[in-house]
């Protein structure tokens, strides 16, 4: 089955974080807040969901519960659930899951603010690689943890860890880390980690008795030929590492409210089920089940049109701001470009959302907006029908000539 992947969806009135939310989300303001452009005049462009349809697989799995004419209360009660979650994860990723160690949540978001108080006391601290997704930061702040950072490098246009950094952080006392949350593929920056990596960050981690949280939710959204390796997998023996997954990202299914955290710590798996034990949205379960197992030719049909995206936004930046010097990421459907040197002097680099939302109508996300390390930088989402991408950019390039 082809998919079309350049339908253009009206998501008007659904409130959708995207389409109606923003004004709150991105600027912290009232919902009627005055702009330079009229609602149905933006190009949105910013939060992580896709503008895609959700793949029909998926809808044809909840309309046939529908039609099972009650929505009771619903929790996991058989074994083909996990059965076809283990089955994806040994296909994508080569890794051999213990489906007992999973716990369900609303959101990875929630998970994060959940583990940290499970995990730390509220005298240690926690420490991000920056840029960073800004719920890393915030889940310490959520419960008075101090968040403590350590800056991405760049070598060769290329994000490294700056292990010398990590190391010194790490083994210092006074500062009392006893939690690493790793982004695994990276956001913003969309690096996947090598194995090399992977390992030199586990060691470092359990050899100074440090959990480590890895959020692997953007793992399958992999440009062709490479390939995602779970934390958890290279280091089978230790309990002391939590993966989050989940297919929200995935199949663009955000509003499913259901991720999977894998929890091998008995003692912190059986507190997480005594505080958070919840029932399910049997849309949601029935959404998931068809996921995994009905939607693997959807996802790589995805793939394929991302990375022509991707290659789209290669093109145009090599054109018109050279000196961006955009290299397209290993994963994410989210571009990080650098336009330092492109944006007029005036322009005030902790409000950049703002430039551009009022200087020609799109929606964005400024470097500021992703904690630390990402000044003169906008994060853009592609995942949406060619044609938008390509408005998307002429609004950019107008906005910085």
């Amino acid at each position: 089955m082809k998919y079309n992947f350049d339908e253009i969806i009206d998501r008007k009135n659904t409130n959708s974080l995207n389409y109606d939310g923003w004004r709150q989300y991105i600027f912290k303001t009232d919902k009627n807040a005055r702009f330079d452009f009229k609602d149905d005049e933006f190009v949105r462009m910013w939060v992580a969901d896709m503008d895609f349809a959700t793949p029909p697989e998926i809808l044809a799995a909840i309309k046939e519960r529908l039609d099972k004419k009650i929505l009771g209360y619903t929790k996991i009660y058989d074994d083909e659930y996990y059965h076809i979650f283990h089955n994806w994860c040994q296909r994508r990723y080569d890794w051999n899951t213990d489906t007992t160690d999973i716990v369900l949540s609303p959101g990875i978001i929630p998970a994060l603010n959940r583990l940290v108080p499970l995990l730390t006391q509220q005298d240690e601290s926690i420490l991000i690689n920056t840029p960073s997704y800004t719920p890393f930061k915030q889940a310490g702040d959520y419960s008075y943890r101090r968040v403590l950072c350590s800056d991405l490098l760049k070598q060769n246009n290329k994000y490294v860890i700056d292990f010398d950094d990590m190391e010194r952080k790490l083994t210092d006392r006074s500062l009392n880390i006893k939690l690493f949350i790793l982004s695994n593929p990276q956001n913003p920056t969309g690096r996947v980690w090598s194995e090399q990596e992977l390992m030199r960050i586990g060691q470092l981690c359990l050899k100074n008795d440090i959990w480590i949280i890895s959020d692997e939710i953007h793992c399958d959204l992999l440009r062709n030929g490479i390939s995602h390796i779970p934390m958890a997998k290279l280091f089978p023996d230790t309990d002391k590492i939590i993966t989050c997954m989940a297919p929200s990202k995935t199949f663009n299914v955000a509003g499913n409210l259901m991720s999977h955290i894998f929890i091998k710590n008995e003692e912190v798996r059986k507190e997480w089920l005594r505080l958070y034990d919840e029932f399910l949205s049997p849309l949601s379960l029935a959404a998931t089940k068809a996921a995994w197992s009905h939607c693997d030719e959807w996802l790589e049909q995805l793939k394929h049109y991302l990375d022509d995206n991707f290659r789209l936004v290669e093109k145009f930046t090599q054109e018109h701001f050279p000196e961006a010097n955009f290299k397209i990421p290993d994963a994410t459907y989210l571009a990080w470009i650098h336009i330092e040197k492109y944006l007029p002097k005036q322009v005030d680099r902790q409000q950049l959302s703002l430039y551009f939302a009022n200087q020609t109508g799109i929606l964005l996300e400024g470097g500021n907006m992703f904690v630390s390390n990402g000044d003169g930088y906008i994060r853009i989402n592609l995942a949406c029908p060619r044609a938008v991408v390509q408005e998307g950019l002429e609004r950019i390039r107008k906005a910085l000539k």
